[in-house]
């Protein structure tokens, strides 16, 4: 069997664009031929599904799965270009592998799970529907004691865990709903990084400033606008969304328990989604831009 050495894998994700498991195994079953493996890969369709590689992609799906005694959980998010392909059937059907596979092997490298068999689906996905498919992120929660809870928006476009300590799968449920819909910062007051709170206390001061007062009266005004604004990024001092008179570290209180941790997901949040001018694409294509 032919060496099939670094330097062939890296020339051939250059000239094709695909992935470096796909590459390496394009090149075993071509005895390391180069020529012969991208002839492979274009009779396979891939080549096709590397050409969409480089299209942004922002739409898609969250989805979670948790044992059913809450003892662990995972969570993952698996991007589309358009919201349209996200509402597509086997699209739906991919994103269920992908969760069921994490919560099988408890795998949140995405790298490894591609390796497992998912990158080739994955390819599949794309030549069918005809959009750029990206496994962006997954994530793994409690396992050690914890007691762990779910929730997912009827959309698919936020779902959040919650890890708690005693309490139970509906308490972690509830509380979990309320962060899809609050979003906080941290668990808890301590939590809330230095040097945030030092940004916010510069814009404090610039504001409060500008009042030309005292700067004994000037350093209250900053103060209670950094306790109010921990208080409002720290899950545990907000008001239960389900009930307004309970923050949410009391009602853990009340049902014997403690809030650990929390992960939320939004689709797409933090990739920089392309503005496409459409008018001006179907213009090109019409032959209509000289």
């Amino acid at each position: 069997m032919a060496e099939i050495t670094a330097g062939a894998v890296k020339e051939l994700r250059e000239r094709t664009g695909l992935g470096m498991m796909e590459c390496k195994k394009a090149l075993t079953e071509a005895a390391g031929n180069l020529e012969l493996a991208i002839e492979n890969l274009r009779k396979a369709g891939s080549m096709k599904a590397a050409k969409k590689a480089g299209r942004t992609a922002a739409e898609g799906l969250v989805l979670t799965r948790i044992a059913d005694n809450g003892a662990f959980g995972v969570m993952v998010e698996v991007n589309s270009e358009t919201d349209f392909a996200a509402r597509e059937e086997n699209f739906g059907a991919f994103v269920a592998k992908v969760a069921d596979r994490v919560f099988t092997t408890r795998e949140t490298d995405v790298a490894k799970l591609m390796a497992s068999g998912l990158e080739e689906d994955r390819l599949a996905l794309v030549q069918k529907i005809g959009e750029n498919i990206s496994v962006r992120r997954a994530v793994l929660v409690g396992g050690n004691g914890e007691t762990v809870g779910a929730y997912v928006h009827s959309n698919n476009k936020i779902a959040v865990l919650v890890a708690l300590q005693g309490g139970t799968v509906e308490l972690a449920r509830d509380i979990a709903m309320h962060v899809a819909a609050t979003n906080p910062l941290v668990v808890r007051p301590e939590d809330v990084p230095a040097e945030v709170l030092k940004k916010e206390s510069e814009i404090y001061t610039a504001q409060a400033a500008e009042s030309g007062k005292p700067a004994d009266i000037v350093e209250k005004m900053v103060s209670g606008r950094l306790r109010k604004y921990v208080e409002e990024v720290s899950l545990t001092e907000q008001a239960f969304v389900k009930d307004p008179d309970v923050r949410i570290g009391k009602l853990a209180k009340q049902n014997n328990a403690s809030v650990l941790s929390f992960v939320r997901y939004m689709v797409g949040e933090g990739i920089e989604k392309a503005v496409v001018d459409f008018a001006a694409e179907v213009a090109a294509q019409a032959g209509l831009n000289r």
